[in-house]
């Protein structure tokens, strides 16, 4: 089966949702906010961005600064998504 990335659909939003919550897992404090590691798809970070979850990817650093709002919502989904319910 040949794979075609740009002729497959997929749910955006869904994505954008699994790329903040794997941006908790990288998370580190830096100041009195948040960086998150920036090696996720470009356009889902792009979206993150103009969302207002973190600033601008494009740019030098290896890392992007989390806005409140976006560490928060991370948090929260990364639980929702992959923390073990016991």
């Amino acid at each position: 089966m040949e794979y075609d990335e740009d002729k497959m659909e997929y749910d955006e939003d869904k994505v954008d949702e699994m790329v903040l919550a794997l941006l908790h897992l990288t998370a580190f404090k830096e100041g009195a906010g948040m960086r998150a590691w920036k090696g996720h798809d470009w356009n889902a970070m792009d979206r993150l961005y103009k969302r207002g979850y973190i600033s601008d990817p494009q740019n030098a650093a290896k890392s992007v600064r989390m806005t409140e709002s976006g560490a928060q919502k991370a948090q929260e989904l990364f639980q929702e998504h992959f923390v073990r319910k016991v």
